[in-house]
């Protein structure tokens, strides 16, 4: 950024080719005042894709019905809680799962068998089927137990017998029958559930107790469930018995951290210490890395008889030489640019101050946040909407060379796919705009600050000033540069969902050209996101437009890179270890604290 500032100029000659270093005019005196609204094309772009969006959004939600994607669907198509495509489910809202390929039937509410059944966790002589409920002479709950909807006009129904589903009512040949098939089939066992958004999921203690009813260690189904179950419940508990201090901690306290950590950048030699600390132990490892290889390869190469082979020895002999001149490499780039690294922790102290004199800076990203929060909203509603304008197809499955089973899954037309590509765009832009005007907004209030001569009249003031510049004078700048980012990442999407595609036919060599497109799109994208900022900073000082900022923002890289290359590095270690500052101590701090709550 202070190469930005430091040395400018708006006049200079055609055909300089942008190489001749820009100098500020004699009465330059910072940000400039006069401003204009720029990339006026790219706002009204933003706002007719946002209207656009908004047109498939009211289609949807006039055409298609968010309860066929929020409810959950059985094996025969029906929507659990409604009526739907001729068959009314409005009594039955709940699933049971009755196999592993989430083929399900609707009941009227997810089995408790608590006080019902003797462990109060299964009823082995109780089976759910797709057709209904099927008992066998021991059953332990009465057959209305659990009420199914009524699948006896369903073309798939299967319903269980004591040759299909309980071959001689022997639990342990259950588990293998054509029924039930292993978990994959069309009936499976009573079981004690929880409700979560009208799915019944089986208890955590079930897949044990089954393994002993049945003598079967294979119980997939319940299993994957119980992992699951454990995994979220222990992440849920843990959240809501810590969320006091979550909240407490990892917010107002982190936050008061912050600016201490920013305030310890102003103490003489603090940061010094930090930056050549760093450069100095990262020259360190390389060399003693480098070292300890190369006496490792000489250890290898003196044992008699050799256990390692001439190759691993030379190998790891040229690997501590590369190691070497690694460090070499750094210990000379610090040498040579150490004017630059100077230069940098000065401009890391001048942000430090200015963000100690404009604390709403800090509270930015929280707005940002509150503006992604209401389009999300918003394009969630209409996303969910447009995926219930899908179409129902039968799927078969076969498994352990059993009579084949039926399932119904949604399926989208080209229309629908169409403009679910064109909802993840708008999503991309949008998100990619917020962040491109949250950089002006910051960076205009860094240059306002940098160039004013009496700080004092400098404060959160100046943030509110700058907001208000940038949405009245360059949104269509931020609009410009995050519609190229958009491009790029949706061209990444495109070739992942391609990649995703070739990986299915084993073609080795497709999948090496596609990885290799993705890594070379992943670092246009890093260079465009770079040049990006820059330009936002010449927009934020100068009012120029995104080309002309792009342009200016591009040559002075190129002629400052050792510079900027310093100030990344410089502002990545302050960034890296401000973040470790910040988490251990407000760890440490919360950790105290509950600590001494339960002494």
């Amino acid at each position: 950024f202070c190469s930005s500032i430091d040395k400018r100029k708006m006049s200079k000659d055609d055909d300089d080719e942008g190489m001749q270093k820009l100098r500020a005019p004699p009465d330059f005196n910072g940000p400039t005042s006069e401003r204009r609204c720029t990339d006026c094309l790219c706002t009204l772009l933003l706002v007719a894709m946002w209207g656009a969006m908004s047109a498939v959004g009211f289609y949807s939600v006039n055409n298609g019905d968010y309860r066929v994607i929020l409810y959950p669907m059985d094996y025969d198509g029906n929507v659990c809680g409604i009526s739907f495509n001729g068959t009314d489910m409005t009594d039955f809202p709940f699933i049971y799962y009755v196999n592993n390929i989430v083929g399900g039937v609707c009941v009227k509410e997810c089995p408790n068998l608590e006080n019902a059944t003797d462990d109060g966790l299964t009823d082995i002589g109780t089976l759910v089927s797709f057709g209904g409920i099927f008992q066998a002479p021991f059953a332990e709950v009465d057959e209305d137990f659990l009420e199914v909807g009524d699948y006896a006009n369903s073309p798939d129904v299967r319903e269980c017998s004591e040759e299909s589903c309980y071959p001689g009512f022997d639990p342990t040949q259950s588990w293998e029958s054509e029924g039930i098939n292993q978990g994959y089939g069309y009936a499976t066992y009573l079981t004690d559930t929880y409700p979560i958004l009208r799915r019944c999921y089986t208890n955590r203690d079930v897949a044990d107790k089954l393994i002993d009813l049945t003598g079967q260690t294979n119980l997939t189904l319940f299993e994957q469930v119980s992992e699951g179950y454990d995994f979220w419940n222990n992440l849920y508990g843990d959240l809501w018995s810590a969320r006091k201090y979550i909240l407490g901690f990892g917010f107002g306290i982190a936050l008061a951290i912050s600016f201490t950590y920013a305030f310890l950048l102003r103490i003489p030699l603090v940061l010094t210490i930090m930056v050549w600390g760093s450069i100095f132990l990262t020259i360190g490892v390389f060399m003693v890395g480098g070292y300890f290889t190369g006496q490792q390869a000489t250890k290898w190469e003196a044992e008699d008889p050799r256990t390692q082979t001439d190759r691993a020895i030379n190998l790891i002999r040229i690997a501590s030489y590369i190691l070497w001149g690694i460090g070499g490499l750094i210990a000379f780039l610090g040498c040579c640019l150490r004017k630059q690294i100077m230069l940098a922790l000065g401009c890391v102290k001048e942000t430090s101050k200015a963000i100690l004199r404009m604390p709403l800076l800090v509270l930015l990203p929280v707005v940002q946040a509150g503006g992604f929060v209401v389009f999300l909203v918003v394009w969630l509603t209409y996303a969910v909407y447009l995926a219930s304008l899908g179409h129902i197809t039968v799927k078969e499955f076969s498994f352990f060379g059993s009579p084949p089973i039926t399932v119904r899954q949604y399926e989208f037309d080209d229309t629908v796919e169409r403009s679910a590509w064109y909802l993840l765009f708008c999503f991309i832009w949008t998100t990619q705009f917020i962040i491109a005007a949250g950089e002006i907004i910051i960076a205009m209030s860094i240059a306002k600050w940098y160039f004013t001569r009496d700080k004092s009249k400098v404060g959160s003031q100046t943030v509110v000033a700058s907001i208000y510049d940038t949405m009245y004078y360059h949104l269509g700048t931020a609009a410009y540069g995050s519609l190229i980012l958009t491009i790029i990442k949706l061209f990444r999407w495109f070739l992942a969902k391609v990649q995703e595609k070739v990986k299915k036919t084993e073609n080795k060599v497709a999948e090496t050209l596609l990885c290799c497109c993705q890594c070379c799109l992943w670092c246009f994208e890093k260079c465009i996101r770079f040049l990006n900022k820059n330009a936002y900073i010449q927009t934020a000082i100068f009012g120029t437009s995104f080309c002309k900022s792009a342009r200016e923002a591009f040559f002075l890289i190129l002629r400052n890179a050792g510079r900027i290359g310093a100030i990344t590095y410089v502002s990545s270690a302050v960034v890296f270890v401000g973040r470790l500052f910040i988490a251990s101590v407000t760890t440490a701090i919360a950790f105290f604290c509950h600590g001494r709550q339960n002494w």
